[in-house]
């Protein structure tokens, strides 16, 4: 089992290094080759966006749309198995809409232990997208801030059980944590 955590902000570039790690891993093993999806489409530009990052696949990648239930789906993978899951951002977000205005933080802190339990007992190779969201202006509104404070502290949940982590910047990944 191997977890690689690539972090970045929006447009930095991570999905394609991430697309690449997943090509390279599964080139080394002879694996197969899976796309976790967590979008949903909401709107013209949402529907433009997916379609621009399924254009970059082959047809080798197997993809599984799941904008809610990761931790189930990733019990049902091997050691045969390269997973890119894309974006665990967009996961959290799915979530928290999920819980509802009553969400309590203990929810949310189950919903990506479960994550992270999944993560920690898999035999399958994952490359995991998720964007830094915590480096700009302390944004306004409750739910927001909540989303903000919850994916800093899902991101260093999951770079704690990773063995790698990457960020990438301007399409330049720098290596955080590579055990």
């Amino acid at each position: 089992m191997t977890v690689h955590l690539v972090l970045g902000g929006a447009r930095s570039g991570k999905s394609k290094f991430a697309e690449q790690r997943v090509l390279e891993q599964s080139a080394k093993v002879g694996s197969r080759r899976h796309y976790i999806a967590t979008a949903t489409v909401l709107d013209d530009e949402m529907q433009n966006r997916i379609e621009h990052h399924k254009k970059r696949r082959d047809n080798a990648w197997i993809e599984h749309e799941c904008p809610l239930h990761i931790s189930a789906l990733l019990t049902q993978f091997d050691s045969r198995d390269v997973i890119l899951v894309d974006c665990l951002t967009l996961w959290l977000n799915n979530l928290l809409f999920d819980l509802g205005d009553e969400a309590t933080q203990e929810q949310i802190e189950s919903g990506v232990q479960a994550l992270v339990d999944a993560l920690s007992s898999t035999s399958a190779h994952i490359v995991l997208v998720s964007n830094e969201v915590g480096l700009g202006v302390v944004p306004l509104g409750k739910v927001t801030r909540l989303f903000v404070d919850n994916a800093g502290w899902m991101n260093q949940a999951i770079a704690q059980i990773a063995q790698r982590v990457t960020l990438v910047t301007a399409g330049l990944p720098m290596e955080l944590k590579n055990d």
